[in-house]
């Protein structure tokens, strides 16, 4: 985060993903994309008159190239491509040894040393025959093999660097009604700043003048423009469209939504997962197999009798095509494509190993107001009780109360007193009650707005007031008397009924929560042909139901707000926080959906298994195929003509390489 923070304030190009990925995965290495290529170029070019100065080349393909001193001329050549082009993987030896962290780049440090040295041997008198063109091309391969790889690892993680860099450098500042040009560094939490149309909005701020459509595509995976007016937040990074904004900072530096979602996407990145912890293990064990079964191939052949240079090569042979270093691959470059696309999507991982599990879901808890349903309640009816009020007065004492809640009960009933004029009155003494109601003094009045646990809580029976709602009912109490209730109802997303049959398709129950009446639970439920519902729930009692879930033997994972949810979301073997704009700071979820479409949380749950599915594909094909390569460079074919020559080695263990990291890229297929 300190680079992230760095750029915001200097506004220069950031490669920290790239410094990520060389220091990281390919931390033996030392050398960027661009300096692979360039060995590449350079000792593919030096490759071509070692082949041609090659003996074993020369009687393959028919010609004769001979001339005074040529062993010479081709030991150094080839000694050239040695250092040159064998300095990294001579490095990553050199660093795995000094960490006692054997690994990849000891096997082709240990191949091309043998290799080299045998030859230099040879061109000074040791009886046998060089092959100088196997380790040269082994070196260009493994080269090009490297640079596809490193190249592949950065694609997947440059998403990240241009959420980065949206952020403008400048802002207009308004200060005394006058605009000023100033760094986005410089500004503070308090200051007001102008958005002009088609301009970045600079930091995270609340709208305090204006109207405008805002383009937050980039930052949460909406793909419409969304609608900002007076107190709608606003996100730094986002793109104004058609009007001027004037807004108020509310979150700078390391505390607006985009470092958060950077962070939250680096430490998703970072964090190995179990799938990641065995990769790992089995990495360093193929590594030792690989060295013993380089030196029994080289014993067994030698007790058979065969020339030393025979012996020699086989063992090369074997160590080469038995590198780990497509499994090196296999699941980092998953992880890094798969949150980086996620992050895009307005999907933010927290837990890896909870992100790869979502294969395992066999139960998922939706709750109601706010991803099923649109959680943007209409006030609908007013109902006096007591005589002694009408319905502006309840709504103007009942407004005292909520303008200090942003629940969407409280946006709802505010929204109605806006419309009709209606002045709100000064509050004190705001309590929340939770999963309850709210209560504070207005005018010298006790004013409570709750929902029907709190009546059922405290025995108070009405006969006036009926049961059968199909809408959210709050009621008003005055100095503890039931003066009047409202109704208010919400509409079902669109999208809610494709999610609920995307689930039932993949064997997933679905199970609606909610604090509402069981006659609107039942409703939601059955208009969205769910499995079942739950009703009345207290946010406390929340956890109870996942837990019991869970000792029936469920894999569950829980949707809530990350906030009276929490208990349950840190409960769930899956805990998905369901929030938008700002709000990505739930510490109890291990997945946080920008959104409040329920689509995501289906596609999560799909794009979860996809991921996993690709960890084991790539895990399979890195090791899979050392079961047949491996004997074939052994040479326990050789009595039939079939036998792998360490170049063909190399290209196949490259190939390995390439595979895993297409195989890696068709993950972007996944989630549109």
């Amino acid at each position: 985060m300190e680079l992230i923070n760095q750029h915001l304030e200097n506004h220069s190009p950031i490669d920290h993903q790239a410094n990520h990925v060389e220091s990281g995965h390919d931390k033996h290495k030392g050398h960027n994309v661009s300096d692979l290529w360039k060995r590449f170029i350079v000792c593919s070019i030096v490759t071509i008159p070692v082949l041609a100065l090659s003996h074993m080349m020369q009687q393959w393909i028919g010609f004769k190239l001979a001339f005074a001193g040529d062993k010479y001329v081709l030991a150094i050549l080839s000694t050239y491509i040695f250092i040159y082009g064998g300095y990294p993987f001579l490095k990553g030896l050199y660093d795995e040894v000094k960490a006692k962290a054997i690994g990849m780049m000891t096997l082709i440090g240990v191949a091309i040393i043998v290799a080299w040295a045998y030859s230099v041997a040879v061109t000074f008198g040791l009886s046998g025959m060089d092959f100088y063109w196997e380790m040269a091309t082994l070196i260009d391969i493994m080269l090009i093999g490297h640079y596809f790889e490193m190249k592949s690892v950065m694609s997947a993680s440059r998403s990240l660097e241009l959420l980065v860099k949206m952020m403008p450098s400048n802002a207009h500042h308004i200060v005394n009604g006058q605009i000023h040009d100033m760094p986005v560094s410089h500004l503070k939490i308090g200051d007001m700043l102008m958005v002009k149309p088609g301009e970045k909005v600079p930091v995270d701020g609340i709208v305090m003048e204006g109207e405008s459509d805002v383009d937050e595509s980039m930052l949460t995976g909406e793909s419409k423009p969304v609608k900002k007016e007076k107190d709608s937040k606003v996100i730094g990074g986002a793109i104004n469209s058609n009007g001027s904004l004037t807004i108020k900072v509310v979150s700078t530096g390391k505390d607006s939504y985009l470092n958060k979602v950077v962070k939250l996407v680096e430490d998703a990145q970072n964090a190995k997962s179990k799938t990641q912890n065995f990769a790992d293990r089995a990495a360093k064990v193929l590594t030792f197999v690989a060295l013993g079964g380089g030196v029994i191939t080289l014993t067994i052949w030698l007790l058979l009798g065969v020339p030393f240079v025979f012996a020699l090569e086989r063992m090369v042979a074997v160590m080469v095509i038995s590198c780990p270093h497509a499994l090196g691959l296999a699941v980092p470059l998953v992880i890094a494509i798969s949150t980086s696309i996620s992050a895009q999507k307005g999907l933010l991982i927290r837990n890896r190993t909870a992100f790869e599990n979502a294969r395992l879901i066999t139960t998922i808890i939706f709750d109601k107001t706010g991803t099923l349903t649109k959680g943007s309640h209409e006030l609908q009816e007013i109902k006096v009780l007591n005589q002694n009020f009408d319905e502006k007065e309840l709504l103007r004492l009942s407004a005292g109360v909520e303008q200090h809640s942003e629940h969407y009960i409280s946006i709802g009933l505010l929204r109605k007193v806006k419309q009709l004029n209606i002045e709100i009155p000064k509050g004190e003494h705001f309590n929340y009650l939770p999963g309850k109601g709210l209560e504070g003094i207005i005018e010298g009045k006790e004013i409570k707005v709750v929902g029907p646990n709190y009546l059922k809580e405290n025995n108070i029976s009405i006969s006036e007031i009926k049961n059968d709602f199909t809408g959210t009912v709050v009621y008003v109490m005055i100095d503890e008397v039931v003066a009047g209730y409202f109704i208010f109802s919400d509409q079902i997303r669109e999208s809610s009924f494709e999610t609920i049959q995307i689930l039932k398709k993949s064997g997933i129950k679905n199970l609606l929560l909610t604090g509402d009446n069981e006659k609107v639970a039942r409703k939601v439920s059955e208009e969205l042909k769910m499995d079942g519902y739950i009703a009345n729930v207290l946010p406390h009692e929340k956890l109870e139901k996942v837990k019991a879930l869970q000792e029936q033997g469920e894999f569950v994972a829980m949707t809530g707000d990350g906030v009276n949810d929490a208990p349950a979301l840190a409960q769930a073997d899956v805990g998905i926080a369901v929030g938008s704009g700002t709000d990505v700071a739930a510490e109890t979820a291990d997945i946080i959906l920008v959104n409040s479409d329920p689509k995501d949380i289906a596609d999560l749950i799909l794009f979860g298994k996809a991921t996993y599915n690709k960890m084991i594909q790539n895990l399979w094909w890195a090791t899979g195929y050392n079961i047949l390569a491996i004997p074939l460079a052994a040479g326990v074919l050789y009595k039939w003509g079939i036998m792998l020559s360490p170049a063909v080695g190399a290209l196949l263990m490259s190939l390995s390489t390439v595979v895993v990291a297409v195989n890696a890229q068709l993950l972007k297929t996944k989630l549109t």
